[in-house]
Parts: structure tokens; sequence; C-alpha cells
């Protein structure tokens, strides 16, 4: 055999096995749960968004629960059942009941999370469950009691290294909701800061200053990944907010590291149903709501 046939064989077992690889079935997608409802928040667009968002990305997919009215203080029927998280391999939490205060309502949700489940909480999710303990807070990491006006957040990286933020830019958001720290739990990995320019009734300006991205470890355990990020629609459609959030939950179920879990994307190419009713940022952001009560 010439050595012109020998080269021809290997270029040709070389494509063979890109062939094969190419057609490597996409990996048994992860079973997400959605849980939006209560007060303050467009949930309707909001919950089309996250699912959509992060679907597109990575191979997950979406049960929504929305449930509650726009109450505060709404016990959903979900966590009615006992079992209510078994279905599922990552629970997002994105409801806001505050004025839900009782613990026995509170271990029932957070017993599968005991257990190992893994979590992604977003924005209102931190406000959430107020029994009077810190074990709703000791799940989220950071502990907030509310947020000042709405005004675009600068955010800058904390950790360039870990796996959700490695290579991802600074940037600043429209109008949003910087929610305060009144204890950083030692579990807790912080991954981005939030900075505000505020203007107080009196004229005085200050630079306001948390964290609003982090993971942490519950019970010894179970991932959780975390922003406050995300009160208007229109932040939570940003291409770099939904980035982030599918990295956190890829993360928290310790897939991150296998790129089988990720869909080709392109931000500029895809369009989704939701983006033809969405408008772009205002000047000025929505008139801004209260933080939930302590």
């Amino acid at each position: 055999m010439t050595r012109r046939s020998l080269t021809s064989l290997f270029v040709l077992a070389v494509a063979l096995v890109g062939n094969v690889q190419a057609a490597e079935p996409a990996p048994k997608p992860l079973k997400a749960l959605l849980i939006v409802g209560g007060c303050c928040h467009d949930y309707d667009f909001q919950k089309r968004i996250i699912a959509d968002g992060i679907s597109a990305r990575a191979h997950v997919e979406f049960t929504v629960v929305h449930d509650g009215g726009t109450a505060t203080d709404s016990k959903i029927k979900l966590y009615e059942d006992p079992n209510w998280a078994d279905a599922f391999d990552v629970i997002l939490h994105d409801e806001c009941f505050a004025a839900v205060k009782e613990q026995a309502w509170m271990d029932r949700i957070l017993a599968p999370h005991k257990a190992g489940k893994p979590a992604v909480l977003l924005h209102c999710a931190m406000h959430c469950y107020r029994s009077g303990t810190d074990e709703w807070f000791k799940f989220c990491g950071i502990q907030s009691s509310g947020h000042g006006p709405q005004v675009p957040i600068a955010l800058t990286n904390l950790d360039d290294q870990h796996p959700i933020t490695n290579g991802a830019a600074n940037w600043t958001t429209i109008q949003e909701e910087l929610y305060n720290n009144l204890k950083v739990f030692d579990t807790a990995h912080p991954l981005q800061r939030g900075k505000q320019h505020v203007k107080a009734k009196d004229g005085t300006e200050s630079d306001v200053e948390y964290v609003v991205t982090w993971t942490n470890t519950y019970n010894d355990k179970t991932r959780v990944f975390a922003t406050t990020l995300g009160h208007n629609s229109y932040t939570c459609a940003d291409p770099r907010y939904l980035d982030m959030v599918t990295r956190g939950l890829l993360w928290s179920c310790d897939k991150l590291g296998d790129e089988s879990y990720f869909k080709p994307f392109d931000a500029e190419k895809h369009k989704f149903e939701w983006q033809d009713k969405l408008q772009p940022p205002q000047a000025k952001g929505p008139k801004p709501t209260k933080a939930p009560g302590k």
C-alpha cells in the first residue's frame, strides 16, 4: 500500500470519528421546576422569559407553577404535598411571599433542599418565608431585608475564576432594585457585586454596594445558586442575565463542566415569541415597588 493510500485512510478514519462524535445524542434533559407568584412582579411575562431563555441555552425541560395571586401571604397548593419536589432535578424559586411566616410551612418547603435537592433562587425569593429564624436565609446564603430605589446597577465580577462567571464581562443593568445584605453566611461564595449611585431626598448623593450574585452550600451538601437581580422583565430578558442564570442552574446540578448540556446559542439569531412584545428599555424604569415588610 502506498504512503498516499495510508494517508487517505487516516484522513477518512479521522472524519468518521468526527462524524460519530457529532452524532452523539444529547444528554437527558434536566427536569426543572420554576415556581412564581406573589406580589410586585410581572410573573406572567417573566416565567416565559426564564423558561424559554434557559431551555434555549441548555438541555433543561421546565414545569412552571404560577400560583398565589399577587398577595404576599399565599401558601400555594404545590407545597401541601410533602413530595412536591421529587419529580425534578432542580427547583427555581422565583416567588414573593414575604408574609408567610409559619415555621412548619417553611420547613416543608426546605425539606427536599435539606436532603440535597439543588436550587436556583431569583430576586424576591430572598425576601420570602420570614419565620423569625435564620433557616430560610441559611438556605439563601445571604440575608436581605429590603432594597433602595430603582436605579441602574453596575455589576462587577468578584471571582473571575469561578465557572459561573469565568469569561463574563462586567455590565450595567437598566433600572433595578439593589437588595441589601444584612448578613453574608460563611457558606456563601460571592460572585458579583452591584453598585448604585443613589440620590437621597435631601439632595445628598452616595454609592451603595452589595453582593448581588453568589453560590451557597446549604446543609453541608446542597448546591444553591442565587441572584437578587431580576425585578424588571427587561433585565430578565437580557442575554447576559440569562447566560448567568443558565450557568448557575447547571452548576447547582453539578453539570456545568459537561459541555454536552449546552445547546448552540446566538443571542443575535435566536428569537422567542416573548421578544415580539418586549419593549426597549425606557429612560426611566417602571414605578418602583416597595420592599416586602420585614
